[in-house]
């Protein structure tokens, strides 16, 4: 069995971190979001996968490499556009073969990975295996119909008036039937080849199309609260552990990670939070759910339930919370005197002032 995963897109509901980094390596407790289903893929028993890049295929491969830290073998295949996902399937082809394999979005953060399921699938053999989540807001998603026996009769792509609050988590499992249902559907009205066009012609053809209700955590990390709410539940898991320094007049209180190399003086974290290796605290205090990246300069100021990149900096900054800032970010104290805003925001940024 084979691996698939998408890493192409351009994650316009990130911007604007996405303008200059991939949605999908965006860190999670510190570690790339993608890395996540790498892992779970490599758990799973496959080790031949190939990642479908775009604009940020550099970046990327620089990550992932050969995939020999996971315990897989990469191939890289390029999409000259993200032009949906069954577009993905499709230009993939010759690296799929005859192949089973497991369609992976990357992006996508599932709680407990995708063994089980793998295993499923390859006992009973369906032409095709989704993966369903009970959704507060369908119409965002891909939804699934059942009938009364639980088996799928239907599937739409973020319909306004959805049938079901059942979403499709963004893993699917396919046998070969899936080439020929790629090959035949026309690009929708926003001109993408929708995976839901895909999997309802393997319904209507007849198909064996076979469906899992996931009963652990899964989300889209496709906005910042979402990535918020990942790195809130990831850290809830987090071993604490100091490996960097830590001064006799800084109190750590709770599951707190310090790497090493990273410096804490004159502070307060309360966990559970994770420092990056080369950061440095000073005269701050950090609050749960906060991940802070290597490199890190972070002083007289207070931070929770936030998201700080790699070599951000923070100074004098009196409360910074459900933030997500990014690489080399600067935030300081405007000047008391004029008592003004001074904004350097790039396109579609979202800026809140308090009065």
């Amino acid at each position: 069995m084979k691996a698939l995963v998408l890493a192409g897109g351009s994650g316009t509901r990130l911007r604007p971190i996405t303008h200059t980094s991939a949605k999908q390596l965006l860190p999670v407790a510190n570690k790339p979001v993608l890395f996540y289903g790498l892992e779970a893929i490599a758990d799973a028993g496959i080790t031949d996968v190939g990642i479908v890049v775009g604009d940020s295929e550099a970046e990327i491969r620089n990550a992932v490499g050969d995939g020999r830290a996971f315990g897989i073998t990469v191939t890289y295949i390029q999409q000259r556009a993200p032009l949906g996902i069954a577009h993905a399937v499709l230009i993939a082809r010759e690296f799929l073969g005859e192949d089973d394999f497991v369609l992976y979005l990357g992006d996508n953060f599932l709680v407990g990975g995708i063994t089980d399921v793998v295993d499923t699938f390859l006992t009973q053999r369906p032409d095709a295996q989704i993966l369903l989540t009970r959704v507060a807001r369908p119409s965002e998603f891909g939804v699934a119909e059942l009938d009364g026996t639980g088996r799928v009769v239907g599937l739409q792509e973020k319909p306004q008036r959805p049938k079901s609050d059942l979403a499709l988590v963004g893993v699917y499992l396919f046998g070969t039937a899936i080439h020929e249902a790629v090959r035949a559907v026309r690009p929708s009205a926003r001109g993408e080849l929708e995976i839901t066009h895909a999997l309802q012609w393997l319904i209507d053809h007849g198909s064996d199309l076979r469906s899992t209700e996931v009963s652990g955590y899964w989300k889209d990390t496709g906005n910042v609260a979402d990535m918020l709410e990942v790195n809130r539940l990831v850290l809830e898991t987090l071993e604490p552990r100091v490996d960097g320094e830590v001064d006799e007049t800084s109190e750590i209180i709770g599951r707190v990670r310090i790497d090493a190399g990273a410096t804490v003086r004159h502070s307060r974290i309360v966990g559970p939070a994770v420092i990056g290796s080369g950061s440095v605290l000073t005269d701050t205090y950090v609050g749960p759910f906060t991940s802070i990246a290597q490199g890190c300069r972070i002083q007289d100021s207070e931070i929770e339930f936030s998201i700080v990149l790699k070599n951000a900096s923070v100074t004098g900054v009196g409360r910074i919370e459900a933030s997500l800032i990014g690489r080399s970010v600067e935030v300081t104290p405007a000047p008391a005197v004029p008592r003004a805003h001074r904004l350097v925001l790039g396109d579609h940024s979202k800026a809140q002032i308090s009065a």
